[in-house]
């Protein structure tokens, strides 16, 4: 197929909500969007072979409400067979034959195809052990999740809501078709979506729905640690990710039990208005929209009902980033998440409760423990956790990150030397006037840097060396010494 069969003219673009007609109870709305090329070509192609055909679902939903959709899926009464006899010749992927679904490669975009279709029985919470496949579009949309998901498009009909999805989306609001607790007992994985859906479109989750979800939150231990880390994930960079967590904490701790004693523990501290959980949500919502942030903040104070102590009616929680950093790489093992977000989440945890001193030598050492990523990032995760503490304790602490985020874009800026690698001596270097290879190489290049942070000597590479030379004293009948490696002092934050 040439990129000329894709230009099909388009048909019934009208705007947007403006008419709507009913066919049976079927609500019709026209509407102005736009398919891709291939999205219109694969609808106009089953329909030319006199099979019904739809856009349907999520790239629906985001093209009602204006946003671009990330993939355009398809549905048809066309058998799968049928389907691939209609694109003989294009690359087709096998993907799901069992439940009706074959990928399209058109223009280097995979295009799902899948038949009309009534699910099974689900025994295991998450698939149907069967699929019926039907003819008929409005039983297809019955099988789906949510309302606002319910919707299928096509150019000449329009858009079709037999479930009052385009109402929902016009609300605001996440509804389940049909019987909510029968939609989370056949795929429990629907409960997260529905969070994760209220978080990134910021909409409300309407009464019956949210007390199925409650109800029946038990059984996402059922499911995948890496499809329920998915949707956490996503759910923690949305919008409305504050209201989300506070109303359906007992679906967070559902999948993260850890966070039970958090909910309702009184800090008893003139630095905390809220108890930890609701100081943990806080934060969550003024860290940047960065799932590596935003799990940091969900998890930096996990262990704080811990290492409680109280003294004459005050609080301490000493100990606890430590805690909560080995708390923090147990639970994002459990879930599954990759060793590299691991290692991140926990590495800013251990160090959210250290001060950044804003000047040159102590950011320098910063650097050189953690590096330019992730110190901004720690600088990122103390402006939120200082931001969700009471308002009185807030500006001079920001003021402060403020001055260490100056500091740190000015030792930037300048190109000072705050690692080996930045040194303008090299091992080799080292080599060449005479000191063995081995682990010496590593211990005076790391004095030598600790004297150039500490602005003890200049990163300037005759210099250095002379300094090597100065401090080293040869014997041809003994190893050599190193008053530089004897003297070290370590790059200590």
């Amino acid at each position: 197929m040439t990129n000329n069969c894709l230009d099909i003219s388009r048909r019934g673009q009208e705007k947007q909500f403006i008419h709507q007609q009913k066919k049976g109870d079927i609500v019709t709305y026209s509407s102005n969007i736009k398919l891709p090329n291939a999205a219109e070509y694969i609808i106009a192609s089953l329909e030319k072979r006199g099979f019904e055909a739809y856009a349907v679902g999520g790239c629906v939903r985001d093209s009602v409400m204006g946003k671009k959709p990330k993939d355009w899926d398809i549905c048809t009464e066309a058998l799968p067979e049928q389907t691939m006899q209609c694109f003989a010749g294009q690359r087709i992927i096998e993907t799901g034959l069992k439940h009706g679904t074959v990928s399209l490669l058109l223009n280097n975009e995979a295009y799902e195809v899948t038949t009309f279709r009534a699910d099974g029985i689900y025994k295991d919470n998450r698939r149907p052990e069967t699929v019926e496949f039907i003819k008929d579009i409005k039983g297809d949309l019955a099988r789906r999740d949510f309302t606002i998901n319910a919707l299928a498009y096509n150019p000449e009909k329009g858009i079709q809501d037999p479930f009052g999805g385009m109402a929902d989306i016009k609300g605001k609001t996440i509804r389940c078709v049909g019987d909510a607790e029968k939609r989370f007992g056949e795929d429990a994985l629907r409960i997260m979506r529905a969070l994760r859906f209220a978080s990134v479109l910021e909409f409300e989750i309407e009464a019956a729905t949210a007390a199925a979800v409650k109800k029946k939150c038990g059984l996402l231990r059922c499911i995948a640690a890496e499809r329920v880390s998915a949707e956490l994930g996503a759910l923690l960079i949305g919008g409305g990710v504050g209201s989300v967590l506070l109303s359906y904490s007992s679906v967070i701790e559902a999948i993260i039990p850890e966070i039970s004693e958090t909910i309702g523990f009184v800090q008893k501290s003139k630095y905390h208005d809220l108890d930890v959980w609701e100081h943990t949500v806080r934060s969550v919502t003024y860290a940047t929209e960065d799932i590596l942030l935003r799990l940091a903040m969900l998890l930096h104070d996990i262990a704080k009902p811990l290492c409680f102590t109280e003294v004459d009616g005050i609080g301490h929680f000493r100990g606890h980033p430590q805690k909560s950093a080995e708390m923090a790489k147990g639970i994002l093992s459990r879930l599954k998440y990759d060793k590299e977000t691991i290692g991140a989440v926990v590495e800013l945890i251990l160090h959210h409760g250290k001060d950044v001193e804003p000047a040159h030598k102590p950011v320098k050492r910063w650097l050189n423990l953690l590096g330019e990523v992730r110190l901004r990032q720690l600088l990122e995760i103390k402006r939120a956790d200082t931001m969700a503490k009471a308002a009185p304790f807030r500006q001079g602490q920001i003021e402060q990150i403020d001055a260490a985020l100056s500091v740190l874009n000015e030792v930037i800026r300048q190109r000072q030397c705050f690692s080996i690698k930045g040194l303008e001596v090299s091992g080799r270097d080292l080599i060449a006037i005479g000191i063995p290879q081995g682990p010496d190489i590593g211990k005076v290049l790391g004095r030598l840097l600790e004297m150039v942070i500490d602005e003890e000597i200049e990163n300037d590479r005759t210099k250095l060396l002379k300094k090597v030379k100065f401090d080293l004293r040869l014997d041809a009948d003994c190893d050599t010494i190193h008053p530089i490696i004897k003297n070290g002092r370590g790059t200590k934050v």
